[in-house]
């Protein structure tokens, strides 16, 4: 019967991959071609991650990515930066190993950046977004005056311009070099979170491996609706601390995101690919 002929559809011809030249040129820019998931412990080739959004294709681990990717991924192609002028202030003359001055501008030149979050303008599928992304690799996406400060403005603009506001999680908590300028950022940003919400405008937070610290103890944990990417890490302490303190076995999948999905701690659980397509359906349904 011709009605139910199979249309039979030419695959395409898989990509060759010349290894040696690939070791060449990762020897060259002194990267290996192998990474080890963290999750599953698989060791991968590095372009099959890459190709997968850095997503683990053994077990759907989420790796860290740049901010430069997670706005090409997430956004329309129009985005304009925010408050680039606000530079970090050593306030304390703080001293570790080095002291926090020389720390900053290691750091600013390693990252090309003020500090450890991105803020901006841009849209989802159309809808116009206020957008914030913490930067890992700057001191561990690390809560300072210059974050709480960047975020706030962000949030009062939001509620001025009645226009929503979605926040992306990567920190390990306060910065300890700022000492109680940092904490003070936690209540800081509170204040104005409170203020967009009284003005009914949306606040989403999405969490990714890791948010912990002061950050998932305000900024992270106030949203309208928190997502999570898969087997993120999310906690306050760390595990090995908290283990250390309440001297129990912790449960197995503690602080993930499936564990706090599961205890009614975040809302959604979403896929990096799936993400602007859900983030654009929450915003259509209570965006006004």
């Amino acid at each position: 019967m011709g009605l139910f002929k199979k249309k039979v559809v030419p695959l395409k011809p898989y990509k060759k991959i010349d290894i040696q030249k690939e070791i060449k040129r990762a020897e060259r820019e002194d990267e290996s071609l192998w990474i080890k998931c963290s999750s599953c412990q698989e060791l991968l080739y590095r372009k099959e991650v890459e190709r997968n959004l850095n997503v683990c294709p053994k077990c759907s681990y989420h790796f860290p990515i740049s901010v430069e990717t997670r706005i090409a991924l997430t956004l329309d192609k129009s985005f304009t930066e925010l408050y680039t002028r606000i530079e970090p202030v050593d306030f304390l003359k703080f001293k570790d190993t080095k002291t926090y001055k020389a720390r900053l501008i290691e750091t600013k030149e390693a990252t090309n950046r003020s500090d450890a979050v991105v803020c901006g303008k841009g849209s989802i599928d159309g809808i116009d977004v206020l957008f914030a992304i913490f930067d890992f690799t700057f001191m561990g996406g690390s809560l300072g005056s210059v974050v709480g400060e960047k975020i706030t403005r962000l949030l009062e603009e939001g509620a001025e311009k009645n226009l929503p506001v979605i926040v992306f999680c990567a920190s390990g908590g306060a910065r300890m070099q700022e000492g109680i300028m940092s904490l003070m950022q936690m209540s800081k940003v509170a204040g104005a979170i409170f203020k967009l919400k009284s003005a009914g405008v949306p606040y989403l937070t999405v969490l990714t491996d890791p948010t912990l610290g002061g950050v998932s103890a305000s900024i992270a944990m106030l949203g309208d609706i928190i997502i999570a990417e898969p087997k993120a890490m999310i906690g306050f302490a760390g595990p090995r601390v908290i283990k250390e303190t309440i001297k129990e076995k912790l449960p197995p999948g503690f602080q993930r995101a499936e564990y706090l999905l599961e205890h009614g701690m975040v809302d959604l659980i979403v896929s990096r690919k799936e993400m602007k397509r859900k983030l654009h359906t929450l915003l259509s349904l209570i965006v006004a």
